[in-house]
Order: C-alpha cells, then structure tokens, then sequence
C-alpha cells in the first residue's frame, strides 16, 4: 500500500524572495532601528531635489531683480527655428513678461515669419554719402544695441569707412625708396588714392561731407551663401526663407566661430553685460531682431526685422537725409531695388568669394 501523499505548499508562498529586505549583516541591529530600502531612499531624494528646486524658484519669484525671475523653461527651451507654433508663442510670451518688468515698460517680443515670394534686398549709392553716420546712430537706438563708455560696451552694427581721395601724381615717380629709383617703394605709396587709413573707422569731423573725402558704409551683407552659416557649431544663426541672417541669443554659446568666418567684419560679440538705459529702450522687439541681448552672445544686423517685416523700411533706410539708401523686394520687378539693378553702375563688396551678398553698392 503506498503511502499517502502530504499535499504541497502554496507554491508562491514558498518561494523565496529574489531581493530581500536585508542584507546580512555581521553586526545585528540595535532594539528599535529601522531599515530603508533602496525605493524608499530614492523617494526620499527626489522629494528632497523637488523641494528644493521648489524653494529655489520661491526665492527667485521673490527676488527684486528681474534677471532673478527667469522662468527655468527659457534655459532649456529648444532652437526657436525647431519649436511648434505653440512652443514659439510660450517663448516670446516668458520674454515680454521678463523684458517688462526689467525695463518697466510693456515690451513686445514679436514673431513674424518671412512672408512668402520676398527676398530682401538693399542698395547703397556711394557717391551721395556724406559720412553723417545718422544710419549708425538710428540703428543703435532702434535695435537695443549697448551704448556704454568702457571697453566691449559699446557696439554699432554700421561702420562707416572714411576713404580719403587722391591721385597718382607724375612728379612722384622716381621720389621712392631707393631713391631716384623707384623699385622697392613707389613714390605716391604714401598718397591717399581711395586707401583707409589708421583711425578712418571712427571720425569726429566738424563738418561732413569733408573735402576729398570718399564714404563707404559697410554692415550684413545678408550673403546667400553666409560663411557664418557653415561654420556655427550649434546652428544658432542661419538663413531665413527671405534671405536675412539671423540669430537665436538663446542657442548661441559664444564661441565667435561666425566672426571669424564673416569676411565684412559684420558681427559684434557682446564681452560684458550690455549697457540699455530703461528709457532708451525700443520696446518694439522681434525674437530674432531687435530683443534685448545677453552677455557671452554675438549679434549684428538683420534689416530690422520688427519693422521691415511688417511693411516699413529699416531705419537707416528712414534717417538717411540724402536718400543714399534703398531697400526693397529683389522678387519684384518693380522695387527700388530691382531697378537700381537694372539701370544703375552696381558692384558687390568681396565678390570673388562668392559669399553672393544682398547688399549692393552703386553709383550714377
């Protein structure tokens, strides 16, 4: 007769646990001391890091200084051009909240887009300037550039050179070194003949225009083919569907690759916290113009976005008092642009390296 058969255990009750509770120790525990398990620790530590993080964004709401309210999605918001429509409109509305409160003004952050069939162009006629340099002084006030007194502080986008006018005169040509010569060193070397002299990039003159004095302002030249494009890192510039270079301030890392890459000297980097003055302050921005900057990022010129974006002109275009500059649609036939294109004596700055720029300099 076989034996009867003890019926099994609840499987799942015997089987033992794969991680236990505790470790064996060498050393028992002490009456009344409590373990932790490893979830438990974590938990701990996360309320511990929320709670601080919590505290830490109390402390700035409250904090008196404006820069201090920074809402931490602007650090870790992604490139403005890869946002959703959605995650754009939050962007600019966190910077008109910020920007208000810091220039205690009500500040628009706008963010039109190119509109379609509209390519930009701009022309300059060389022989009208007069050097006043109002096209220098506009820009900076229009587009929040800073204005202080130290060195870095102060930044233009608009240089305009000052070429003094001369000729290549018969009398000096055996005056060179060696002399009677005239081999090493030609005797008009040392005449002005259309050269930029030492300290020609920043004049004080009594009056202007100066007697034979050529002037040729230089800015972006909003290149087709940008050389800044190609080389930033992170692609915090690049080329918008009308043609204009533009920044994103808050993906730039400072790196200052474009300025080197940039063959017009176009670019400014901002070396310290820029100097805005609250009620010189444009409130009339544009995310990827005009907005206020910060220190470590590099900025230039981008035909005033704000305003040629909804259908004004630039506003060097505006100030100019001889009517020098013109601005318009290279798509239209019939713009100021297109038809000094197509009628007036045009050149481009640096042509050969077919940087193809969009600023054209002419002359009747």
């Amino acid at each position: 007769m076989a034996p009867k058969k003890t019926p099994l255990a609840d499987p799942v009750k015997e089987q033992p646990s794969e991680c236990p509770a505790q470790a064996a120790s060498a050393e028992p525990l002490a009456p009344g001391k409590t373990t932790t398990s490893r979830r438990d620790f974590l938990k701990a530590g996360g309320m511990l890091s929320l709670s601080s993080l919590m505290g830490a964004g109390a402390l700035m709401a409250q904090s008196d200084e404006a820069r201090a309210a920074i809402e931490w999605a602007e650090h870790f918001q992604g490139n403005y051009r890869l946002m959703t429509p959605k995650e754009k409109a939050e962007a600019r509305a966190r910077l008109e909240k910020r920007y208000s409160a810091e220039y205690g003004k009500k500040v628009t952050v706008d963010g039109t887009e190119a509109q379609p069939n509209v390519l930009m162009g701009y022309a300059l006629n060389v022989r009208k300037c007069i050097g006043c340099r109002r096209c220098v002084k506009a820009c900076v006030a229009e587009n929040n550039q800073s204005r202080g007194k130290e060195a870095g502080q102060n930044i233009e986008w608009i240089q305009v050179l000052k070429m003094e006018r001369g000729e290549f005169s018969k009398e000096k040509m055996n005056q060179g070194y060696p002399e009677g010569l005239g081999i090493q060193v030609g005797g008009n070397a040392y005449s002005p003949a259309g050269t930029v002299l030492e300290g020609q990039y920043f004049y004080e003159p009594a009056a202007v225009p100066e007697k034979d004095a050529t002037y040729m302002p230089i800015a972006c030249m909003q290149c087709e083919k940008p050389p800044c494009v190609k080389v930033c890192p992170v692609r915090t510039t690049y080329r918008e569907p009308d043609g204009v270079v533009v920044i994103d301030y808050n993906w730039c890392i400072g790196c200052r690759m474009c300025m080197g890459a940039c063959p017009y000297w176009a670019r400014r980097f901002n070396l310290t916290t820029p100097v805005l003055p609250k009620e010189e302050m444009n409130p009339v921005t544009h995310y990827l113009g005009n907005r206020p900057r910060m220190r470590g990022v590099v900025e230039k010129c981008h035909w005033c976005l704000q305003r040629t974006r909804q259908g004004r002109y630039p506003a060097c275009v505006e100030v100019c008092p001889v009517g020098a500059r013109k601005f318009g649609n290279l798509l239209d036939p019939e713009s100021e642009v297109s038809l000094i294109l197509a009628r007036k004596n045009v050149f481009r700055l640096k042509a050969d390296l077919n940087t193809f720029p969009k600023f054209f300099y002419f002359y009747d």
